[in-house]
């Protein structure tokens, strides 16, 4: 149940420094963050995996609870945390730690929902191997404690039974689907996403088999234990196949509730059918100005081409090796943050951004380029990475698994200032640095929240960058349209997967892997998510002029910048009453 959230965090978070530790924190912080243990506990009791991922010591050699009776006693643990939290808040008079216990009460009543919705249409389905190695890759990093990663071993020898008190976590998720076969209301998954992550097995047993090499914990005892996790996923996805697959659905759709659940969780609080209006006006306005930008680009770079498509083809062609894609995109983040002091558009950190290839693993279990987070708690100089990847293992066999959509030069310029500075990357590390509290680092993660920011953090950057770095950016932000309007259409029954396609392919401009990719997302990886994108940035932007308006020629753009990081990830809403009280006053004053 927390594996949503919990992955979710770990696939798009970039919190970065010292989590908490480093300076004295303000004392009404330190307060929440005692509160925010209420909860914390809670989801670490039942999801390790969790705790491990955001640095909640104690927990890093057990595993996600699946025995029996979970849902009820998860729900009654939640229930209880509830209680707690609103004790906390009749109690507490400073209107910060109640904003904050507001937010993490938020987080319950949606956990709470999120149980009683899956119970009332689902059927019960892990995918254990995706869970075993997220759960390894958590510990097993160069720059977590070695101390913490030698208890990845435990942590593997718990998930296949050779630890005291575990069962094996393979059967233990056969018996929770077993318990629910019976009920025929409940709907099967969906088959396509099915057989994506049988063909995704192998890939995380040889991940882990790579990890604990590396970190030199192929013992005997690890490699029994490997061998075990090899043995019991295979005899797992033997079952999967003759009972789970009978079961599965053919339509990806989820019922409407369970689809309006997933968008709510993101933060999308307007009708989808809204969203798709809005949404289909910024891919049209996108596109027309592609159109009038391609001569300019075709001019600089000198290709013979004027429809916006044919340059972009041609800008693909500069495609990098795989020993080139690391040297230009240090090149590039260099000029970014060139321009950023320049522009004074916001304030960097002083230490370097980390930016690596991603693993076949990795890429598995997240094909796009993505952050991976480090701790938020008791982090001890853990830093966030900028992970690229460079194909879809799980596209189709026969048919092109690369991705050219981020390895041609001019895609770096975007892709940096959306994973990078002025994007996730420095979000985090700022948020960090100033001693932002758990409940807004953690607890009011949504991707609206964290995703308005990162394409915001594109605009900034975008007049600055070369024409072909601009018209990059541009064909980034209309994928993101794209998504805003197809994500629903698809979810709704309002158009095909395969006309979906065709303006992915040949509108977009992306890769046949890229496409498939987005596709997979939503429809059933993560149906809603990627809608948070365009709706978020939209929101932001509204705000920004909202305080341009009210401000006049008193507005700064770089202090508005650092006010609106340093509340840390809090929905629009209360980020605009943040604005509105505080930053818009004390501009407003004369200096």
């Amino acid at each position: 149940m927390y594996r949503r959230l919990a992955f979710v965090v770990a696939a798009s978070l970039a919190a970065a420094g010292s989590a908490h530790a480093q300076a004295k924190s303000p004392e009404w912080i330190e307060r929440s963050n005692a509160d925010a243990k209420v909860l914390l506990e809670v989801m670490a009791r039942f999801s390790p995996e969790f705790a491990s991922q955001v640095g909640f010591p104690g927990y890093d050699d057990k595993v996600t609870d699946l025995r029996p009776g979970i849902d009820e006693r998860s729900r009654a643990a939640l229930v209880d945390a509830k209680g707690k939290l609103q004790k906390l808040l009749v109690a507490e008079k400073d209107a910060n730690v109640r904003q904050d216990l507001q937010i993490m009460l938020k987080t319950v009543d949606q956990q709470i929902e999120g149980i009683d919705l899956n119970r009332r249409y689902m059927l019960p389905v892990q995918d254990v191997g995706q869970l075993i190695f997220g759960g390894e890759f958590a510990l097993l990093k160069d720059d977590v404690d070695p101390k913490r990663r030698a208890l990845a071993l435990n942590r593997l020898q718990c998930y296949v039974g050779k630890a005291p008190g575990c069962e094996p976590i393979a059967e233990l998720a056969k018996a929770r689907t077993n318990e629910q076969l019976g009920n025929k209301s409940l709907l099967g998954p969906y088959k396509g996403e099915i057989e994506q992550k049988l063909a995704n097995t192998p890939r995380y047993v040889e991940g882990v088999r790579q990890l604990f090499a590396k970190y030199k914990l192929d013992t005997a005892e690890g490699k029994a234990a490997l061998d075990a996790l090899d043995s019991q996923l295979k005899d797992y996805d033997a079952w999967v196949r003759s009972t789970v697959l009978p079961r599965a659905r053919a339509d990806f759709r989820l019922p409407e509730p369970m689809y309006a659940y997933n968008l709510k969780q993101v933060g999308i609080d307007i009708p989808p059918q809204e969203l798709i209006k809005q949404a289909e006006l910024e891919f049209v306005e996108l596109r027309s100005a592609m159109q009038m930008m391609a001569p300019v680009v075709a001019k600089a770079e000198n290709i013979q081409a004027t429809d916006y498509r044919d340059v972009l083809k041609a800008l693909k062609k500069q495609q990098l090796s795989k020993d080139q894609v690391m040297p230009w995109y240090h090149e590039v983040i260099a000029k970014i943050e060139d321009i950023i002091r320049r522009e004074r558009i916001v304030t960097l950190p002083e230490r370097k951004m980390a930016i690596r290839m991603a693993s076949d693993a990795e890429a598995a279990a997240v094909p796009a380029p993505h952050m991976d987070p480090p701790p938020f708690i008791n982090n001890k100089g853990e830093q966030g990475t900028f992970v690229l990847t460079m194909g879809n293992p799980s596209a189709k066999a026969g048919g092109s698994d690369a991705y050219d959509d981020f390895t041609f030069k001019a895609a770096a310029w975007t892709l940096t200032a959306h994973e990078g500075r002025p994007g996730h990357e420095l979000q985090f590390a700022a948020m960090v640095e100033r001693g932002v509290s758990l409940a807004r680092s953690l607890f009011a993660f949504n991707s609206v929240n964290v995703e308005g920011w990162a394409l915001y953090a594109e605009a900034e950057t975008l007049p600055y960058e070369p024409p072909a770095g601009q018209f990059g950016a541009l064909q980034a932000r209309m994928m993101r349209a794209a998504r805003a309007y197809l994500d629903p259409m698809l979810n709704l029954g309002l158009i095909t997967r395969e006309r979906a396609h065709e303006i992915l392919v040949h509108e977009v401009g992306l890769s046949e892997a890229m496409a498939r990719q987005e596709l997979d997302r939503y429809t059933f990886n993560s149906p809603g998510q990627a809608t948070a994108y365009f709706y978020g940035y939209m929101r932001l932007q509204q705000l920004r002029l909202e305080t341009e308006l009210a401000l006049g020629s008193r507005f700064d753009r770089k202090a508005f910048n650092d006010f609106v990081i340093g509340q840390g990830l809090l929905p629009p809403e209360q980020l605009a009453e943040a604005v509105r009280t505080q930053f818009i006053p004390q501009h407003a004053k004369p200096h």
